[in-house]
């Protein structure tokens, strides 16, 4: 199935969500939010395989492309993300990938199995990020569910003014916590990055204490301090 050409302006939630779904191909979207202290993702995604996204642009108040539990075998290219408050991608296992453009994320989050599923073989190639909260951004909670997020490429990216370029953060939510997130994160590419981030902190990684990520390859990243965010460190990575 093939979802071509759409245009949404100011949805009252998210502009798609994509549940359940296979074998799927988004191209030449335009999802735009115009208010952008919302929490309007663009694209949200759930249990779905073999999802092709390619040839878009996307303006959020939320993540751009936000991949939660169970997706899997994504292949998403030459996307513009932003201006956007959050991320592109965004994996938040309970997994959330998040893209800001790209998030994975929310992984562990949720104590139903049904969210008990994996984040894996994503590839994610030519991306613009511009003005955004965050770039790449991996997060997992603090909670006692296994899970894992594996197999995820991101390859010529190119950040404009990012706040947040790379983040990967096993200890997301951390207030009142009384375990270390389960979700294992392991083999993360990330690959020719360029650009000029707002923070002087352009990488940061928070692992588990209990599930520590294994496998992170970071090449290429010539990520640059703009001078215009506070400047509180001068470190170009945090773990």
């Amino acid at each position: 199935m093939v979802v071509k050409g759409i245009r949404s302006i100011n949805p009252r939630a998210h502009h798609l969500n994509v549940e359940h779904c296979n074998n799927m191909t988004f191209e030449n979207l335009y999802l735009n939010t115009l208010v952008r202290n919302s929490d309007t993702d663009g694209i949200n995604t759930r249990n779905s395989s073999f999802i092709k996204i390619f040839n878009s642009v996307i303006a959020t108040g939320g993540d751009c492309i936000s991949l939660d539990d169970g997706s899997t075998d994504f292949s998403i290219s030459n996307i513009t993300c932003g201006p956007a408050r959050f991320s592109f991608i965004y994996v938040p296992v309970h997994i959330k990938l998040h893209f800001s453009i790209y998030n994975i994320g929310s992984l562990g989050k949720y104590l139903d199995p049904a969210w008990w599923l994996p984040v894996r073989d994503i590839h994610v190639k030519k991306i613009l990020f511009r003005d955004t909260f965050s770039g790449i951004h991996i997060m997992t909670y603090p909670k006692p569910i296994e899970n894992q997020v594996h197999d995820v490429y991101f390859e010529d990216i190119v950040m404009d003014n990012v706040r947040n370029p790379i983040v990967i953060d096993q200890e997301y939510n951390t207030e009142n916590a009384t375990t270390s997130s389960r979700v294992k994160i392991s083999n993360i590419h990330i690959r020719n990055v360029r650009g000029t981030s707002n923070t002087p902190t352009v990488v940061n990684l928070k692992c588990s204490k209990t599930f520590p990520c294994e496998g992170l390859y970071f090449f290429n990243i010539d990520l640059k301090y703009n001078g215009r965010g506070p400047d509180q460190t001068r470190s170009p990575l945090r773990a």
